[in-house]
């Protein structure tokens, strides 16, 4: 079953029980979310993740976009009636339509990625965000001249607070008079799709002397590097390695490894050994990072490495405890 099948069948609005008719039982299944597949951050992360299971394995897999959330409930619940297992979906938009559909099926397994639910045939996948966001708040801390620095969320969201709350930590870890600008894309999840609307809000930030700028916008962060690069200025990259879009312009990443929860996953389906419940990955498991690679290479010094390879140390080891804005929505700085 390929992409461009379901892609096609829906826009024709043929429904899923037809598409997925004769599946291969025992595949898993992969349905984005908002933003779409290709959105260059989180959902192609997850692809990737998907990606590198079937080329690895010589197995296969499905995947679907949906084109609005009352697709959610019936796309995992026509995967689960064919047989796809594991049937992961990301993004914490999704936790309503699991909770609904996964005990219908207690034989299925399912995966969700950045929400906890608590079911037997569950695995919950969440990150420690503030870690990785921390050491990129360093990066932009030691690279602004201004000595003011933007974070750019979707909207005013808890999950979205843990990366900018990192961010400001790790900055003013590095210079405690920094200003952090924080402004929000829009007002709801609809704000992820608009890149033209964070382009907008990005320009507000530079226009007050902000010349580093970090995304945490999913597919509208793409506006957010657009306007930092159009401008001169540097956008800092989240969840995949985002330096190769505007080289010479993404200081760093904050990478979000989505495309290891997906992989491990995938594989522990196929070994046998898949488990519910709960993981959590930070710097400890490398499960977050900041990104250097040949696009931004010229952009970091040696200094500016060596600062954050010390607090990944330390924060790995527990030495540096990143304030989790989720356990406690009161940001320390």
């Amino acid at each position: 079953m390929t992409f461009s099948t379901f892609t096609k069948a829906i826009a024709g609005g043929v429904a899923l029980s037809a598409i997925l008719t004769g599946a291969a039982l025992a595949d898993p299944a992969l349905i984005y979310d908002g933003g779409g597949k290709f959105d260059k951050s989180f959902n192609e992360s997850a692809y990737t993740g998907a990606e590198k299971y079937k080329a690895e394995t010589g197995g296969s897999y499905s995947d679907l976009e949906i084109t609005g959330d009352a697709q959610r409930e019936q796309a995992i619940r026509q995967f689960a009636t064919k047989g796809f297992s594991p049937i992961l979906v990301p993004g914490f938009s999704w936790a309503t339509a699991l909770q609904t559909v996964a005990p219908e099926f207690p034989d299925t397994n399912f995966v969700i990625i950045d929400s906890v639910v608590d079911l037997p045939n569950v695995r919950s996948v969440v990150f420690k965000e503030q870690e990785g966001s921390y050491l990129v708040g360093i990066l932009a801390a030691m690279k602004s001249e201004t000595g003011k620095i933007g974070v750019v969320p979707a909207f005013n969201f808890e999950l979205l607070e843990k990366f900018a709350c990192g961010y400001k930590e790790g900055a003013k870890s590095v210079n405690p008079d920094i200003e952090v600008l924080e402004t929000y894309v829009g007002a709801g999840f609809e704000a992820f799709n608009d890149p033209a609307k964070a382009a907008e809000v990005t320009r507000s930030q530079l226009d007050q002397g902000v010349d580093v700028v970090f995304q945490v916008a999913g597919g509208a962060g793409a506006g957010v590097l657009q306007a930092a690069a159009d401008a001169g200025k540097f956008g800092i990259g989240v969840d995949s390695n985002q330096n190769y879009l505007h080289p010479g312009n993404v200081l760093t990443s904050m990478l979000k490894r989505v495309d290891v929860a997906t992989y491990n996953a995938f594989m522990d389906e196929k070994n046998g050994t898949f488990t519910p419940g709960v993981v959590t990955l930070g710097l400890a498991e490398a499960g977050v990072g900041a990104a250097f690679d040949e696009f931004n290479a010229d952009l970091i010094t040696p200094e500016m490495k060596a600062a954050v390879e010390d607090a990944s140390a330390k924060i790995a080891s527990g030495e540096i405890v990143v304030h989790d804005f989720m356990s406690d929505k009161a940001c320390p700085v």
